[in-house]
């Protein structure tokens, strides 16, 4: 556990937008996320990969639009996946190099309007949503306790 957080983290998601725009950047999917967005999509994965997605380094990750917004983000600003959200989206802003240190989670709070707001999260639940091997069901479950 990370000793600044010890009081644990606050966060609620204004669903600005903001975390799906902006710089390019990688958003990497699980096979079976591809399964899953593809399905919520009403598409073949091979369709949905030849859209949506863009092959680097081996590993496959969303396209984004020239300005740098994700390609699953609608005209309103929100997902079009929302219920089947890739594992690295659900788990923002608990990304382990967020929650390194104060600055780096301020940092972020530059970009995003609910880091510090809202809903408060025990240092425990942080470090398993940071975690990249906790299971993306476990995640879903903490965050729907918080609603």
């Amino acid at each position: 556990m990370g000793n600044w957080y010890a009081d644990g983290l606050r966060f609620e998601c204004t669903q600005c937008g903001n975390c799906c725009t902006g710089d390019p950047g990688f958003v990497w999917l699980s096979a079976k996320e591809q399964q899953q967005i593809a399905d919520a999509l009403g598409l073949p994965v091979a369709e949905f990969l030849l859209r949506y997605t863009r092959l680097v380094n081996g590993r496959i990750s969303l396209r984004e639009h020239p300005n740098g917004d994700c390609m699953l983000l609608t005209e309103d600003r929100r997902c079009s996946v929302n219920g089947v959200k890739p594992r690295q989206c659900l788990t923002f802003p608990f990304w382990s190099r967020l929650v390194a240190s104060p600055e780096a989670w301020e940092g972020a709070g530059t970009r995003c309007p609910g880091i510090d707001k809202g809903v408060h999260y025990k240092p425990e639940e942080v470090d398993v949503i940071s975690d990249l091997t906790t299971p993306k069901e476990i995640i879903a479950r903490i965050f729907r306790g918080k609603r």
